[in-house]
């Protein structure tokens, strides 16, 4: 596509070459006009000459032939004296005119022509094999005609000068174009720059690339046209900006809010979901974007109540299941349509609160209360029935009252520690809770609570053996709280093994942690108990528990203890064939706790 300068300058080209043109051709013909009078005004008055010499001569006629020939050779012309009938008396080049005949005919045509019409026009153009013009003047005598001069030139002379004339204005014309064309460059160029330079800032506006400017170094129409643009650009820039930082807040606060979000449009297609929809549904975005809502969502209960805000244009508050593999997710749902100000439908926004959590906590809480209640009234229905039974006479039989007294004060310890792990659990899980660290030699902290515990390994007969190397094994941490993490996860060990069985305690040095595990020969942990195993009351063997006076929170006390000093725990158990629990603690705690911090955990 041809550029405005281009268009505008060809257009005034043609329209200065157009007057030039008419106006060389107007010119052309002036001066051809203006010429041809001239040289037949000129060739008159000279005819009109040698007739008056011609008059005043004194009739010697060679004398006359001898000046014709010098005035024709003069006045570059053919001269020649006819009389009034039309017969030639002399002629400057009878002798060089090889057509002498038609020249003769021509002038009596001309002398018989000019005695009829006794016009006041003096020559005469004679084309064909002539090619000559004529002019004449009458000889008189006494006032009466008595012949004729003759004066003649070729055509081709005043052609000639008929093309030098055409020449000079080709030229001069030509000349007068190209100056025209250059100047014309310049103005153009001039007064449209300006109007290019805003056309291209205002389509690169269009594209979208609103830092474009343009010059305003004029101060007419144009520059007033520059700056307009350019505070249209900056105002337009200044606008973008401000709607890439709302948007940019906007997508922020989608994509990093805490609940999933679904939105779809007025057609039922899926227009946006954010990165907690995705990460909890488990999808990826180009299944969903672009597709309706039916086809995308696999879950019958999402597209129902889509169908259902759709229908009724309602919000929608719901509580829903949903299984996602082999886990049971819980979602509060609210379900609102988009309608603009104008009533209309624009489609509809889901959000999604996942209170699984909340859930699970709230199940916690119902077996909490329900296990230390279990846990309670056994203990206490025990002491109960004793009591009575003994007030009731028992007491008098010193066997039964011995007994009994026994029984009460093995449930009255049943209950103390029941109540005692309560307390130590609560304190342990409750925020802020302090730990003394100290440099701790796990080898040092592990043969002090070997000796607790040897007798209740004596008494199954079950062999306590502490693996023991040269290696240093010390840790940050709070010393009894560790002890109490062995104790519980050792007596645990020795409970659930079979009398003669063995439990063997060992540990590895290595670079940044020390690893203490706890290994026994006994009746193992079935694969789906174990994400289990560490919640309160849980037991695997509840008959086996209650009967070694277990309380069901020894691991979730391990567990929290653990957490506590940043490490880890984990378990390895195959039925009928043992269980390892394996401790990892690390060397420098405070290093732990920053890489904790850092990858968000708690």
């Amino acid at each position: 596509m041809k550029s405005y300068r281009t268009k505008l300058f060809f257009g005034l080209l043609s329209l200065i070459f157009i007057v030039l043109i008419s106006l060389g051709l107007l010119l052309g013909e002036l001066f051809k006009s203006y010429y041809s009078r001239s040289i037949d005004s000129r060739m008159v008055k000279e005819a009109d000459l040698i007739a008056e010499y011609i008059r005043n001569s004194d009739g010697n006629k060679d004398m006359l032939r001898r000046k014709m020939e010098i005035f024709s050779e003069s006045l570059d012309s053919r001269i020649s004296i006819v009389s009034k009938e039309g017969d030639i008396l002399f002629d400057s080049r009878e002798g060089d005119d090889t057509n002498f005949t038609p020249y003769y005919e021509t002038i009596r045509q001309i002398v018989a022509e000019n005695s009829i019409r006794n016009s006041n026009e003096k020559y005469y153009e004679a084309g064909g094999g002539n090619n000559l013009r004529f002019y004449w003047s009458t000889i008189e005598e006494n006032g009466q005609v008595t012949g004729y001069v003759f004066l003649s030139v070729k055509l081709n002379e005043i052609k000639d000068a008929y093309k030098q004339i055409w020449w000079i204005l080709i030229v001069s014309l030509g000349l007068a174009l190209i100056i025209i064309m250059i100047i014309g460059a310049r103005i153009t160029e001039r007064y449209t720059k300006p109007i290019e330079s805003a056309t291209k800032v205002a389509y690169e506006l269009a594209r979208g690339n609103y830092r474009a400017r343009t010059y305003e170094g004029m101060e007419n129409e144009t520059g007033m046209l520059s700056t307009s643009i350019n505070v249209l650009a900056r105002n337009l820039q200044e606008m973008v900006k401000a709607r890439e930082i709302q948007q940019d807040r906007l997508t922020t606060l989608i994509e990093n809010m805490g609940t999933g979000l679904i939105l779809v449009d007025s057609r039922g297609y899926i227009t946006l979901i954010n990165r907690t929809y995705k990460e909890t549904f488990r999808i990826k975005e180009e299944d969903y974007i672009g597709h309706l809502y039916y086809d995308a969502i696999r879950h019958k209960e999402i597209s129902n109540l889509i169908e259902e805000i759709f229908m009724t244009e309602q919000k929608v508050h719901r509580e829903i299941i949903i299984s996602l593999d082999i886990e049971r997710r819980y979602f509060d749902v609210y379900g609102v349509p988009i309608i603009g100000t104008n009533d209309d439908w624009k489609g509809i926004l889901l959000v999604f609160h996942d209170i699984t959590e909340m859930k699970k906590l709230e199940q916690m809480r119902k077996d909490f209360v329900a296990n230390v209640s279990h846990e309670l009234k056994t203990p206490i229905t025990s002491i109960k029935g004793f009591s009575e039974t003994l007030l009731d006479g028992a007491m008098n039989d010193k066997d039964t009252l011995e007994a009994f007294l026994k029984i009460i004060l093995t449930e009255s310890e049943r209950l103390q520690n029941l109540v005692h792990d309560l307390l130590e659990l609560s304190k342990i899980e409750q925020h802020g809770n302090i730990l003394s660290f100290q440099n701790c030699n796990m080898v040092s902290l592990i043969e002090d609570i070997l000796p607790i515990l040897e007798k209740r390994a004596e008494e199954k007969r079950i062999e306590l053996v502490f693996e023991k190397s040269d290696e240093a094994a010390c840790v940050e941490g709070d010393e009894y709280r560790l002890k109490q993490v062995f104790v519980n996860l050792i007596t645990n060990a020795i409970n659930y093994t079979p009398d003669g069985g063995k439990v063997t305690v060992s540990y590895a040095d290595e670079a940044d942690s020390v690893s203490v595990s706890v290994k026994d020969t006994g009746i193992g942990i079935d694969k789906k108990e174990l994400p289990r195993i560490f919640e309160r009351f849980y037991r695997v063997d509840k008959a086996r528990n209650r009967s070694s006076g277990g309380t069901g929170l020894g691991l979730a006390i391990v567990k929290h203890i653990v957490e506590a000093h940043h490490g880890e725990i984990s378990v390895e158990s195959e039925l009928g064939k043992g269980t390892i629990f394996t401790v990892k603690l690390f060397k420098d705690y405070l290093a732990r706790k920053r890489v904790f911090n850092q990858s968000g955990r708690k």
